[in-house]
């Protein structure tokens, strides 16, 4: 009972991650232990699989596809973006050095603890390679994370469009849905959703999501089987190019009021903390050393407990 807990746990902890915008979901299951698993679930729901539905071995197909995993996680998932959005909005607003602080040292640190452990390299000429492909992931998270943000319209074919986005960002660690969200003007419509229980909306994106999920966790899980290591320097890449995202302190380039009459930041650089303090105000230089250390000793303590279970 208790490994169920621990993956609904995980599904919790995946889903506050994204509605973070610059947090991924991919990072909390990489860092958990169960990215490859999730990877490898999702990827059984292909033909073979629907062949087992249509002939009614229903629990075949259930094995198949992990199906009390992604249930259990799914759930976690779920609970974490109907329950606590709110929360994370309010933490957003009243505490935001604090909360981008705490997910900068969580990042860093599974940047970090990533290479080590998965790029172990024993020739001169990998290390060189990998080290390159750790540069390119990060300057493509990083150009992601300083683009100016866009502003789709609010028709049902963007929600659609805006889950498969979504939704394939979470699935890289390092790259957040909800940051997509936010790049796209789709962040507000969303989460006024979920808040609102939109179904109809809701169903759209899910749908989008859905979409996402079965096309490119098959890309990925591919790419995964047959060149890991490229791949986990790429995603290491990937995290610590993010981090441009996290910084706790950003200044506000330029802001717009959307639709719903939200103030919204299209465009932010990152600064030095003496730079926030004399254009924005008090850069909490202690509220966020403690996030940051917080984050770090998350990721030890998460690595620390797989490592004895």
């Amino acid at each position: 009972m208790s490994g169920w807990i621990g993956i609904y746990c995980r599904g919790l902890a995946m889903g506050s991650a994204d509605l973070v915008p610059g947090v991924s979901g991919g990072t909390i299951a990489l860092i958990t232990g169960i990215y490859t698993r999730l990877l490898t679930a999702l990827t059984q729901a292909n033909v073979d699989t629907l062949g087992c539905l249509l002939k009614g071995e229903f629990a075949r197909c259930w094995r198949r596809i992990d199906g009390n995993f992604l249930l259990v996680l799914g759930a976690g998932i779920a609970s974490a973006i109907l329950g606590l959005a709110e929360a994370i909005q309010f933490l957003l607003q009243h505490y935001p050095l604090l909360l981008w602080s705490f997910f900068f040292g969580l990042v860093l640190a599974s940047g970090g603890m990533l290479m080590l452990t998965e790029l172990q390299l024993e020739k001169q000429h990998s290390v060189a390679a990998h080290g390159f492909l750790v540069v390119l992931g990060g300057l493509i998270a990083g150009l992601i994370g300083l683009s100016p943000q866009a502003s789709m319209v609010d028709v049902p074919g963007s929600f659609f469009l805006a889950g498969m986005l979504a939704i394939t960002a979470m699935l890289l660690p390092g790259i957040s849905g909800s940051f997509i969200l936010l790049l796209l003007g789709m962040y507000t419509p969303i989460i006024s959703a979920v808040t609102d229980r939109n179904l109809e909306v809701l169903l759209l994106f899910g749908s989008g999501c859905l979409m996402g999920l079965l096309v490119f966790s098959r890309l990925l899980h591919w790419l995964m089987q047959r060149m890991r290591k490229p791949v986990m320097a790429v995603l290491s890449g990937f995290l610590l190019g993010s981090l441009v995202i996290l910084w706790p302190w950003q200044l506000v380039q330029e802001v717009i009021t959307d639709r719903h009459g939200s103030a919204r930041n299209v465009s932010t650089i990152p600064v030095s903390p003496f730079e926030y303090a004399s254009s924005v105000g008090d850069p909490h230089y202690l509220q966020c050393v403690a996030g940051g250390l917080l984050g770090v000793v998350v990721v030890l303590g998460l690595s620390l407990a797989r490592r004895r279970v």
